[in-house]
């Protein structure tokens, strides 16, 4: 059984292959198999951890084209659904000239959208160390009410949850639905990754040190706030640990934070780090960089993860910016006694 489950939408991303143009404006367009939640499975195996996917499709060749995706992946298929009463998700990706991205979605519902509490594979999902998880499941019923139905299953079963909010405010009513929603499975994770556009967005706080304090909850272990190319900072209960980024030339960003946070949940999978080690969680946050950093030299989300051995390579020559012992920044600090309670989610 897998020790990683990914769970939410798996989608057929569009990129048009012009750089520097808009949507409107590109006429061609490559098809990838995308979706974060899939992105994630797909690159903890090929970084050598066993991963699993629960989520549903559509009955058709864009579904078909999908699960076959994980499957060449080594990602542990069996859970998934099909939908007969709805297609499998698209995204049209345009890519700025600095590698960015803009999206349209076509989901009206999609089969991702329809996944159900009771098609969840509740044995599958016991039988996992970690979930993780996405926000967009949670903008429409009944993927909403089967993410909440299976972390509730998974706290019961022990097994951790893992968040990346991925704020995709295109595919919310507004700012406000938005952020009350992803919100509110916040408490369940003892794993985030986020970055630091969308922390002070849920925050309301500018400094990542206030927006950390004010979104801290005790069931939390580490919060990883990605910066980019600057790198990360790793947050625990007691340190943080800011970890600088490489330099690397860039084709396409789609899919390096899904990269990141699969390295650091398969870090984790490997041998569970000492919390209060500050050495072993520099080490974490410069893999996580290293991983996320080399799915942003080519194009598309999951033909461009790493495999563990071209990032083990890439770390064995590759220096992070100005990096020097020096330079990795270290701080103690305790959340806990640092939040105020009235501005902690409930």
């Amino acid at each position: 059984m897998p020790k990683l489950i990914a769970m939410g939408e798996m989608l057929i991303d569009f990129v048009a292959t012009e750089r520097g143009v808009t949507l409107a404006e590109a006429e061609h367009f490559t098809k990838a198999a995308g979706g974060a939640p899939a992105n994630v499975a797909v690159a903890a195996a090929k970084l050598g951890i066993s991963s699993g996917f629960l989520g549903k499709v559509g009955d058709d060749p864009f579904g078909h084209f999908l699960v076959d995706t994980l499957r060449n992946h080594g990602v542990d298929s069996s859970a998934i659904r099909y939908s007969q009463q709805a297609r499998t998700g698209l995204a049209f990706v345009s890519l700025k000239a600095d590698g960015d991205r803009d999206f349209v979605f076509f989901r009206h519902p999609s089969a991702d959208m329809r996944y159900a509490p009771d098609e969840i594979d509740l044995d599958y999902l016991a039988s996992a160390s970690i979930l993780h998880l996405g926000s967009l499941g949670l903008a429409a019923s009944p993927m909403h009410e089967a993410m909440h139905h299976a972390i509730e299953s998974a706290q019961k079963a022990n097994v951790r949850i893992s968040y990346d909010p991925n704020l995709r405010l295109s595919l919310w009513p507004n700012e406000e639905v938005a952020r009350r929603e992803i919100l509110s499975i916040w408490p369940a994770a003892s794993i985030i990754k986020i970055s630091r556009e969308e922390l002070t967005f849920l925050s309301g706080a500018a400094a990542l040190e206030a927006s950390v304090r004010t979104l801290w909850h005790d069931n939390l272990q580490l919060m990883a706030v990605t910066d980019g190319p600057a790198g990360c900072t790793l947050f625990t209960a007691q340190e943080s640990v800011s970890v600088p980024g490489f330099s690397v030339p860039v084709a396409d960003t789609t899919g390096a934070g899904d990269a990141f946070a699969a390295a650091l949940l398969s870090a984790m999978l490997r041998e569970e780090p000492a919390w209060h080690d500050l050495d072993a969680l520099a080490a974490m946050g410069r893999y996580a960089n290293a991983v996320g950093a080399l799915t942003t030299t080519a194009h598309g989300a999951i033909p461009a993860l790493p495999s563990a051995a071209l990032v083990a390579s890439f770390l064995a020559t590759a220096r992070a910016d100005s990096e020097r012992p020096s330079d990795v920044n270290v701080t103690s600090r305790d959340p806990r006694k640092e939040v105020a309670h009235e501005g902690t989610p409930s």
